[in-house]
């Protein structure tokens, strides 16, 4: 059986589910705390970090972007990376985006004063880094309404990656109430469409010990 090695609330993990999801491959999760650097992990994977893959025949899988890439050329149906080479540069740039600005500006500060200070005990969050990323939040909020007030879907009006990686970190802001959607009514729709995929719904049945999320999350009409 294929295995997935992944943490709950990551969003690259999220990531890498909702794909195989949506390619309707067949999988097994396996949580893995990469902080405790497993030897027999590390073996797999020198990085340390989830999501990892492993394929049927035993081929070892790392790294967000090369598990989706991989996926998106092993198990073409449905297209997620587009079908011009327009369209693939566009959801790559909005791959791009969230992977790599809106992580930097929102979500590695929230994620590291929420959950890894709590969990691992490091202390006590800073307010002044968690009212940075809520105030950047805005931008980006406000650059997904241009973008859904213009189409269903973020690179277009067919569902892809982009749409996959965006709504994965969103998903996880929202677990831990930080995503105050009032007065974006564009990226409020977009993220219902999202959430209304089956291949979402197993990310937003879930619950972490310790941590509850605020009632709308799993909720479709918020």
């Amino acid at each position: 059986m294929r295995r997935l090695y992944h943490i709950w609330l990551d969003p690259g993990c999220r990531i890498a589910r909702v794909v195989l999801a949506e390619k309707r491959v067949d999988f097994e999760l396996k949580v893995e705390m990469p902080w405790q650097r497993r030897d027999k992990f590390l073996q797999m994977n020198p990085a340390g970090d989830v999501p990892l893959l492993i394929e049927k025949d035993g081929a070892i899988l790392s790294n967000t972007r090369a598990v989706v890439e991989f996926l998106e050329e092993q198990y073409p149906e449905p297209p997620l990376l587009g079908q011009t080479p327009h369209e693939r540069a566009e959801i790559r740039r909005l791959m791009g985006w969230f992977d790599g600005k809106f992580m930097t500006e929102v979500a590695h500060h929230l994620m590291s004063e929420k959950i890894m200070k709590r969990f691992l005990k490091m202390g006590q969050p800073s307010s002044d880094a968690i009212r940075a990323a809520l105030y950047n939040m805005r931008t980006h909020l406000d650059y997904l309404d241009y973008l859904t007030e213009r189409h269903n879907y973020l690179a277009g009006d067919r569902f892809s990656m982009a749409d996959i990686f965006a709504a994965s970190y969103f998903s996880v802001l929202d677990y831990l109430g930080d995503v105050d959607w009032d007065g974006h009514d564009a990226a409020r729709e977009w993220y219902i469409r999202v959430k209304s995929r089956l291949s979402f719904k197993p990310l937003l049945e879930e619950r972490i010990s310790g941590l509850t999320p605020p009632r709308h999350y799993s909720q479709l009409d918020f």
